[in-house]
């Protein structure tokens, strides 16, 4: 089979690998669908923490289950899956209090194991899920949606609080559209006009904000009644941006990091601690956010569709990756395609 190797930072290259095996607890899935994720373009950037090379990148994964080792799995067998790429073991003690998502032992599908961008994975049979409703493109953004899903449910967002959303990449458009479906009201801040202008008018963010433009804070006391944020999510992946979201934040509010970089986070501890903020990371998702994107998706509060702007199949990807990169491009979602029908674009 084909598979797309980052065998160093900014280097794509297509190879040949025999097919896995299908060993007991595991199926094999033909994989028609990879969402291009941040982690990926850092990956590929060689910004990702957690990460070696080489590795096959890809963990926003649709396809169809074509093999199944066990005999309670074969109703597996020809159903559309999408793939819980968080690998964890059961038995650390975040995984016995049920946080799948921060196991102590991790294994994440694409970043510390080899991924889907290939024609095929053997995936654990207990992280796939059967869909007879969504789309396969539906499917493979189900991973990155979940993201958002987590952190929200991580906040406690509650009705008619205001959430600010720093970062308007397909993570943040994640927390927006779960945010607006907890009937919270939202602002997206970022410096891309563009995909300010598309959250306000496909995704349906209530107002937002250019940092380069606006003077956020005032902006946020305008649509709060002249207090902060109850809740600020960042979904930049920059440090000095994850810093100054602790001044959006008002007294009593939480501040939830969803992005990750390789730095150090600093901010005022006075000021941290006369506001009595709240702070957490949020890391991955569990089967309930899976769950929840999953139901938000059918009943349309998730237009994961809109975002998809650039397609390519598995072989034109070495090509497409340093164009998928470059903000220039306007890229909001790149989706890699695994089926031979399909067109370039």
């Amino acid at each position: 089979m084909q598979v797309l190797v980052c065998s160093k930072p900014h280097h794509l290259e297509l190879s040949q690998a025999s097919r896995p095996a299908c060993t007991p607890g595991y199926a094999v899935v033909r994989i028609r669908r990879v969402g291009i994720c941040g982690t990926d373009i850092h990956a590929y950037g060689g910004n990702q923490p957690y990460f070696e090379y080489p590795r096959v990148l890809g963990h926003e994964l649709a396809g169809e289950v074509v093999e199944a080792a066990d005999e309670q799995s074969q109703h597996l067998i020809g159903q559309n899956v999408y793939v819980i790429p968080y690998l964890h073991c059961g038995e650390c003690r975040a995984c016995l209090q049920g946080k799948t998502n921060c196991c102590q032992h991790m294994q994440v599908i694409g970043v510390h194991r080899d991924g889907g961008m290939a024609e095929y994975l053997a995936v654990p049979t207990s992280h796939l899920v059967v869909s007879k409703t969504l789309s396969l493109d539906q499917l493979a953004l189900v991973e990155c949606m979940a993201i958002g899903a987590h952190a929200v449910r991580r906040s406690q967002l509650q009705v008619d609080e205001l959430a600010v959303v720093v970062g308007a990449g397909p993570i943040g458009m994640g927390v927006l559209q779960v945010a607006k479906s907890r009937g919270a009201r939202t602002l997206m801040v970022d410096t891309n006009t563009s995909r300010l202008a598309f959250c306000r008018d496909v995704l349906g963010a209530d107002a937002v904000a250019n940092p380069l433009e606006d003077d956020v804070a005032e902006r946020i006391s305008q649509l709060n009644g002249g207090a902060l944020a109850e809740v600020v999510f960042d979904a930049t992946g920059n440090p000095r941006a994850m810093e100054a979201g602790f001044d959006l934040a008002g007294h009593g509010g939480r501040y939830v990091l969803v992005s990750i970089v390789k730095a150090d986070i600093a901010f005022n501890d006075p000021d941290f601690h006369k506001k009595e903020l709240t702070l957490m990371g949020s890391r991955n998702a569990t089967p309930e956010d899976f769950a929840c994107v999953v139901s938000l998706m059918e009943s349309g509060a998730i237009n994961a569709d809109a975002m998809i702007t650039h397609r390519a199949p598995l072989t034109d990807v070495p090509a497409k990756m340093p164009q998928w990169c470059d903000p220039a491009n306007h890229v909001i979602k790149a989706m890699i395609t695994i089926d031979t029908d399909e067109a370039h674009s």
